[in-house]
């Protein structure tokens, strides 16, 4: 007896072993290949699925796990499908043995004995029912078995399950059948998903609900014998309707959704920032109120909103409408690269103000201005002599602006730009001159919003986070907190015309700093604006390129930026910016915005950055000795002992000066010099505005063409003389101007006035 136990232990084990090593064997020749090619999914930060794409090989399958699941579908779907899932290695011996009996007494097939795993290989391997597949599949079940975790092999049972036509695992039944997260099913559609995928073709949903529902509730009645759920809840269950309909695929956001799988080829899964419920209000409200646009032949918008505390993107809205193919929907209008009109003065004047050029109260002269041949213009052809920083901010005046990149230097901005991750900038930085910051550049919406977000953040600059995956984390200030500040003030200002012409948006302006801008041609209208919580960017346009009479920023751009932060950010006065400790405040001259002078009359308060800002001392007027009757003006080096006055006058600077005699504006000027005086002054000679230094001209030189010789003189010069190649050319008003013929080549031109002050500058001129 105990021989013949010894010998049955000994075949067991051999034969034990000898299968183990025929499956290793197997195994080798025919290793399990999981390949399951998944759709690619873009969800909202809640997980809702905003767009989807077929996976490759055309099927809706979006991959899920275990725990993103309504765990009362798990429970249904292993009572049903295999209750000893946990306890088996791929093949129950019970359910075979069992199947077998009853199909032989029955003569038919009346139950299986597949598990979940058989079920799996047979949905990775899919092959007629035979005997022989049938082995094959037992084998392969042991082989997955062997090599994936019990919760791993549930997940590839939950992503592949057929739902009828190319829909394929609960989630993707979830979405396209019930419009939500399977975690989000109640027991009746946990009950519907687990009963169609053994028959995906005569329970598909929408053209068989009756039926469904017949069999949905057939197995609530045997959950409730089991007592698998609570009877509440499976009452509740069996009195929910079926009204189900294959619905459309999730496409919410097909630009970001674009941008993000090229991003990201190689995930199915990608987890953005976007907010579902500030999605759709956007959507909502660009969409309607590009409808009103397209009666002015204004057909595309677009707009961003960024978190400024993160700067995660929470909605995105590339087009007003995807579908339009007549205008060009598809394209993205947050990632396209358009002219930025006059949305990046606010950092031209941020940064001088962090290199102590100006502070909001300083001077600067909206006047006619020629820099090698560019003359800017103002938006309305019209000039407003001098102007504080915060009026020509606020009021987008060009001049000033490039005046003050002028003195800034063109490199400083782009630097800072392409810092910024400016990419069509940073691309072309050497070719951009002084039109930049009037929008001779390429920007996105993306990049322009972003900047402002920095505004808000204290002048730190950290790049744009679309997806929760994003661990770039990398930041640097662009500007001082207190440029910031002193630019956030200047933008918020609600007198300036770049407020909408429109009644129903004047009865509720949000507390923001923003921006417009209108390109050249009047083919792009953006709107930017902040708050303490979030950066809002808006353009609306043609894609097209196609300019239109009535677009600006300010009519048609700034009315759908201030509906968007009045519906997701009504309250957005209750939180403002407060003043950084470098910011302290001074009296300034009113004449100047400069540090008062004795003779400072009219002084105003300004904001300052102590150790940073000019400490310049006004000299907007001039004490000049002159005689009793006031006809001669005397310097200290030809003034009489006695016999003379004092008496201030204005000092305008000499363009400023040939501004007001343009525009025949009379200012006190003071008398000629004293004529007997044979003192040299070195102090601010004639600037020469015509022709350009280091200019290149190109004449034609048979006809005769002449090049126009003008300057910009002190008020204390009367006469200037101009000179060609150190030649004497002849004397002339200092505002007047004169012609003359030039030689091809180099020439120097030299000009000089009645004080033996002196400036040269240097042409070339070539032959047409």
């Amino acid at each position: 007896m105990i021989r013949l136990i010894k010998k049955s232990f000994r075949f067991i084990l051999i034969s034990t072993v000898v299968l183990f090593a025929v499956f290793l064997f197997l195994r080798w020749c025919f290793p399990l290949q999981v390949e399951v090619p998944y759709s690619t999914v873009i969800s909202a930060d809640d997980g809702t699925v905003l767009h989807a794409y077929l996976s490759k090989d055309s099927k809706w399958r979006m991959a899920v796990t275990e725990k993103e699941v309504n765990p009362q579908l798990i429970k249904a779907i292993l009572n049903k499908e295999d209750k000893y899932f946990y306890f088996h290695y791929g093949v129950n011996p019970v359910a075979v043995i069992r199947a077998l009996f009853n199909n032989l007494l029955h003569q038919r097939k009346t139950s299986g004995a597949s598990t979940i795993t058989m079920q799996v290989v047979r949905l990775l391997y899919p092959a007629p029912r035979t005997w022989s597949n049938k082995m094959t599949e037992a084998f392969r079940a042991t082989e997955l078995e062997w090599q994936y975790s019990k919760d791993e092999i549930l997940n590839l049972y939950l992503n592949l399950i057929p739902y009828g036509g190319n829909i394929e695992g609960v989630k993707a039944a979830s979405v396209f059948y019930f419009g939500k997260l399977p975690s989000a099913l109640s027991l009746a559609e946990c009950a519907t998903l687990c009963i169609i995928p053994n028959r995906p073709n005569s329970l598909r949903p929408g053209r068989y609900n009756e039926v469904i529902k017949r069999e949905r509730n057939k197995w609530l009645h045997r959950f409730k014998k089991q007592h698998l759920f609570s009877d509440s809840d499976i009452n509740d269950a069996l009195n929910e309707p079926t009204d189900m309909q294959r619905q459309k695929a999730p496409a919410l956001i097909p630009q970001l959704a674009f941008r993000m799988k090229e991003k990201y080829p190689q995930k199915n899964s990608i987890h953005t920032t976007i907010k579902t419920a500030m999605q759709h209000k956007l959507q909502v409200l660009v969409y309607n109120y590009s409808k009103r646009l397209a009666l002015r032949n204004i057909y595309n918008a677009a707009a961003i909103v960024i978190d400024n505390k993160t700067r995660k993107v929470l909605a995105y809205i590339g087009s007003n409408d995807a579908t339009d193919d007549l205008h060009q929907g598809q394209v993205d209008g947050v990632n396209a690269v358009r002219s930025p009109g006059s949305t990046l003065k606010p950092l031209v004047y941020a940064l001088a103000i962090d290199k102590g050029l100006l502070t909001p109260m300083t001077i600067i002269n909206d006047i006619p201005v020629n820099y090698m041949g560019y003359s800017p213009e103002n938006f309305n052809s019209k000039f407003n002599g001098p102007v504080t920083v915060e009026f020509a901010l606020s009021h987008s005046l060009n001049i000033p602006a490039v005046q003050t990149l002028n003195k800034l230097g063109v490199n400083t901005l782009t630097d800072a730009l392409a810092r910024s991750q400016f990419q069509s900038i940073a691309a072309q930085q050497k070719k951009l001159g002084l039109s930049v910051v009037l929008g001779g550049c390429g920007v996105k919406l993306s990049e322009l919003s972003n900047l402002y977000s920095t505004f808000a953040n204290n002048g730190n600059y950290v790049p744009l986070k679309y997806t929760h995956d994003d661990t770039v984390s990398y930041s640097f200030p662009l500007i001082s907190d207190a440029a910031a500040y002193l630019t956030t003030e200047m933008l918020s200002k609600l007198i300036r015309p770049d407020m909408p012409n429109n009644y129903e948006n004047s009865l509720r302006i949000p507390k923001i700093a923003w921006k417009t801008g209108t390109s050249y041609g009047r083919r792009d209208a953006w709107s930017i604006g902040y708050n303490k919580k979030y950066t809002i960017g808006v353009w609306v346009g043609n894609f097209d390129g196609s300019g239109i009479a009535e677009l600006t920023g300010a009519d048609m751009a700034t009315p759908l930026l201030f509906d968007i932060f009045n519906t997701i950010d009504y309250s957005s006065e209750a939180e403002w910016f407060t003043t950084p400790k470098a910011v302290n405040f001074r009296l300034v001259c009113s004449e100047s915005g400069k540090i008062p002078n004795t003779f400072c009359d009219k002084q105003v308060m300004d904001e300052f950055i102590p150790g940073i800002s000019s400490n310049a001392v006004c000299t907007h007027a001039k004490e000049i000795m002159v005689s009793p009757d006031e006809k001669v003006s005397y310097c200290t080096s030809c003034a009489p002992a006695a016999g003379y006055k004092k008496i201030l006058y204005p000092n305008p600077d000499p363009d400023l000066l040939a501004f007001y005699k343009s525009e025949h504006i009379n200012i006190k000027m003071p008398p000629s010099h004293n004529i007997a005086c044979s003192r040299i002054f070195n102090d601010s000679p004639p600037k020469i505005t015509s022709p350009a230094d280091a200019g290149e001209y190109l004449i034609d030189l048979k006809s005769g063409d002449k090049l126009m010789l003008s300057c910009h003189a002190n008020s204390d010069v009367q006469t200037v003389y101009w000179y060609i190649n150190d030649i004497f050319y002849r004397a002339a008003g200092a505002g007047e101007q004169l012609f003359f013929t030039p030689q091809k080549g180099s020439i120097k031109i030299s000009c000089a006035d009645d004080k033996g002050r002196n400036s040269d500058i240097h042409i070339t001129v070539g032959a047409l």
